[in-house]
């Protein structure tokens, strides 16, 4: 018998109007990260009512569970993830159903993320008895936090053979409803940095009997940030966000915080930097006589689309919308995201949905084309189908 094929896109522009409303309910409720209790409430009554099974592996996360009807061996289980958390933001949209909660704001497309996840969870369930495997719908909590994807996956929501895992991202930067789509390093991996500068306190009219630790502070900024020009073939970033020193405008400080971020891709660079910036800060500092406490933390890995789900997810895309609606990226970003966690457990692609033209992520008029949910739902369906009905070994280009 021949193979019925679903037309997602027009199946999803049908549930457009519903999709939408769950993305203002959202917005108009935003919460922060590991606090979305109203947010993964509603996220549970959804799932629900179309019949999914719901787990709540810990704290605010959910988890659906939809289980294919139809017959066949090796049955595969696939995943499609979307992140929760808002930001602590004071929204200046205008919009009609702006948030209500003072001081937090979805800027980063989270409940975007959400409403398509569940507009593709709709048209999955409805056609439950085409599929012949399970999805599960995986709701991160506090990505802009500390990460939500790590705990799901200790929690055991990849356990014990989700074979792929898919997601999307909106992006101001491509065109409403425009799919894009990278091979092998996409989001760069993080490594907040703190640095703590001791030098000798003494008067200000007396600078020699001290040990300025601005001075030296200074230096280590200017030194730390030329060290991506020293890597020209590895892309990275170097940014001192923060400067604290002082007490009176007549004492030479005897202390200077410093913090910031690396950004990098692949292992190798990143240990390449980390060890030029920490040899850099105490040979800046020398020369005052000044010493230097350095703290790198190993933050989200960032992310590298394995091959053979870039390849599915493209070749959908494609299908689904045709090829004048995807972009293949040309070139990674230097942002980060903890979604890298799930495809180093079991292989899968993240891919941007385009929302332009708009204000930046994370800026407070940030407000994207509602028009392009229903593409984020199509596309996420026709990827988890297609995954559900091949086979591959996860391969990655990641260095």
């Amino acid at each position: 018998m021949k193979k019925t094929v679903t037309d997602w896109k027009t199946e999803a522009e049908k549930i457009s109007k519903s999709i939408i409303g769950l993305r203002r309910d959202f917005h108009r409720y935003p919460e922060l990260g590991n606090a979305e209790v109203r947010t993964s409430e509603r996220i549970c009554e959804y799932l629900r009512s179309l019949s999914v099974t719901v787990v709540r592996p810990f704290g605010t996360a959910v988890m659906g569970i939809l289980n294919g009807e139809a017959d066949g061996e090796n049955s595969r289980t696939v995943a499609l993830r979307a992140d929760m958390d808002a930001l602590p933001l004071t929204e200046e949209t205008g919009l009609s159903f702006s948030s209500e909660t003072p001081g937090i704001m979805h800027a980063c497309g989270h409940d975007f993320h959400i409403a398509a996840l569940l507009g593709a969870a709709t048209l999955l369930a409805s056609r439950r008895f085409e599929l012949k495997g399970t999805v599960r719908f995986l709701f991160e909590p506090d990505e802009e936090g500390m990460g939500g994807a790590e705990r799901m996956i200790r929690a055991g929501c990849l356990d014990p053979d989700v074979s792929a895992v898919f997601g999307l991202h909106v992006s101001p930067e491509l065109p409403a409803g425009q799919i894009g789509i990278r091979y092998g390093s996409f989001y760069a991996a993080s490594n907040p940095f703190r640095i703590t500068v001791n030098g000798k306190s003494a008067h200000g009219a007396e600078p020699e009997k001290g040990i300025d630790a601005i001075a030296a502070a200074s230096a280590v900024v200017t030194a730390v940030k030329a060290l991506p020009s020293l890597f020209p073939d590895a892309p990275s970033v170097v940014s001192v966000c923060s400067f604290k020193s002082g007490r009176a405008e007549n004492i030479i400080a005897d202390r200077a915080e410093l913090s910031g971020i690396m950004r990098t891709f692949g292992e190798a660079a990143r240990k390449k930097l980390k060890d030029a910036f920490r040899e850099t800060v105490l040979r800046a500092v020398a020369p005052f006589g000044a010493t230097a406490e350095i703290e790198i933390r190993d933050s989200y890995p960032g992310v590298c689309n394995s091959d053979p789900e870039t390849e599915l997810a493209h070749r959908k895309a494609c299908e689904t919308f045709g090829e004048g609606q995807v972009t293949v990226l040309e070139r990674a970003t230097m942002t980060t995201e903890d979604f890298g966690y799930f495809i180093l457990r079991s292989g899968g692609c993240f891919a941007h949905l385009g929302v332009g033209p708009t204000a930046p992520l994370h800026n407070p008029a940030f407000s994207p084309d509602e028009s392009a949910l229903s593409v984020g739902a199509a596309y996420l369906a026709a990827v988890a189908e297609e995954a559900l009905r091949v086979s591959g070994v996860a391969a990655c280009r990641c260095s």
